[in-house]
Formats: structure tokens, sequence, C-alpha cells
């Protein structure tokens, strides 16, 4: 009885004026397992919305107590579910509303993606990662390419490098970061020699590899590398390690 009850369909009504001044709400069809992200998802997409970042959105849940009409209104997490939060309370008594985060403007220039487009700018939440980053990205292209079959470079122009960012650093927070904005900008590349993503630690990329990749050097080779030069001073080890997330043009 349990199992049914969690994919049992229910109705929710969510009032959406953020998204556009013309709508007032939409109801959506959903079970006892959706998750807030989900409904702000199939919000997203329902409207095509695909430039969108979802981390930007979030639900909130008004409460009604009748007997002193005292209204309470709920931030919801990510993962809490909507269906079974309605169904705590009589019907008509509480209601759903997408709210927005404050966000920051991102400019990527992404003729990888698209010849014919130098850069995009997007409005994205500070808590958005590089891999989330390339998604919203491959979305408005409607690319069906992986995430991992690109990396995110931050680059400065004034002293000519590129630095491959992680898969969740998060961009508006680098961008932050920059004292000169002017000398610096974001821009997504292939990786030329794609691979699945392995689990495990991430590795910067070595200065000297022609390609970026998302994969650390296989172990065997390292291994002969530590072999070959069994001796190194501490001071160049160190020095070397400073510029290993360079890559210099």
């Amino acid at each position: 009885l349990a199992r049914r009850i969690q994919y049992y369909q229910t109705t929710i009504k969510v009032y959406a004026r953020c998204l556009r001044p013309d709508i007032e709400y939409k109801t959506l069809s959903i079970t006892f397992q959706t998750t807030c992200r989900e409904v702000v998802t199939s919000l997203l997409n329902k409207y095509r919305m695909r430039h969108r970042d979802p981390n930007l959105f979030y639900l909130t849940m008004e409460v009604t107590v009748r007997k002193t009409s005292v209204r309470t209104v709920l931030m919801l997490d990510e993962d809490a579910r909507p269906a079974v939060l309605q169904s705590c309370h009589p019907r008509g008594d509480s209601r759903f509303s997408l709210q927005t985060r404050r966000g920051g403007l991102v400019k990527i220039y992404d003729s990888v993606l698209m010849s014919g487009s130098q850069y995009k700018s997007l409005l994205i939440s500070d808590r958005t990662t590089v891999d989330e980053l390339i998604q919203i990205l491959l979305s408005c292209y409607n690319s069906k390419e992986r995430v991992e079959q690109f990396s995110l470079y931050e680059v400065c122009r004034s002293q000519e490098y590129q630095r491959k960012l992680h898969p969740d650093d998060c961009p508006l927070n680098v961008q932050h970061c920059w004292t000169s904005p002017n000398e610096f900008h974001f821009l997504i590349r292939r990786n030329l020699d794609f691979r699945p993503r392995r689990k495990g630690p991430w590795t910067p990329e070595l200065p000297s590899i022609p390609s970026s990749s998302r994969q650390s050097q296989p172990a065997t080779s390292q291994s002969s590398l530590a072999m070959e030069t069994p001796t190194k001073s501490s001071s160049s080890s160190s020095t070397y390690a400073d510029y290993e997330n360079y890559f210099y043009i």
C-alpha cells in the first residue's frame, strides 16, 4: 500500500507570475515522490525557458489556519515533496508559489557549441556549478551532447593564460574575484580526448598537455615518470605546482 501511495498521481497548483506577467498559475500532475527541484524544472520546460537557471528558483508554501486566519509562508527545500506537504492540509488551505533568488550575469564565449554564436550572457545563481552552466548552454542549443565533453575556462587577456575550472566550481563566485572584469572572460572548450568521467579525485590539467581533458593522466605514466626522475628538488616541485593548473597561450 505504501508503494502504491508513492506513485499515486495528484495535482498541485503553482503560482508562477515571476516567470512571466501573463502566467498566474500552472496546474501540474505529480506523484508523492516528486521533489520541489523537479517541479521547478518541469515549469521551466513547459514554458520552454531553456536559458533560465533552475537554481534561481524555489518554491514556497503558504498555509492558512482557518480558525484564526493566520497565514504562514514556508520556504521549501529542493528535496521537499509538495504532494506530501499538501496532503497534510485540507485542500484550499495551502498554496504553492514559485519565487526567485538574486543572481548575476556571466558572459560565456561559446562558438564551439554554435559556429555563428560569439558569446551568450546568462543570469545564474552564485551556487550554480560549471557543469550546470554547461548543461544550460547545451539546452539553449537543443544539443544532446554530454556535459563531460566540455570544459569551462577562465581567460585573462593581459596575462595571456587560460585556466580550466573544476566541474564543481561556481563561475559567478569566480567572476566576483576578478580585479579587472574587462581583462577576463569565460570560454567553453571541447575536450578533444574526452572519455567518460571516472569516480575519484579531480586532478588539474598539466600545462604540457596540448588538449584539455577532465581526466587525470594514467597512473602508469606517472609511475614511469617517477622512476625516470627519482630525485627532484622541493623548490622546483613547489614552483611547478603553482602553475600546473594554467594553460598559457
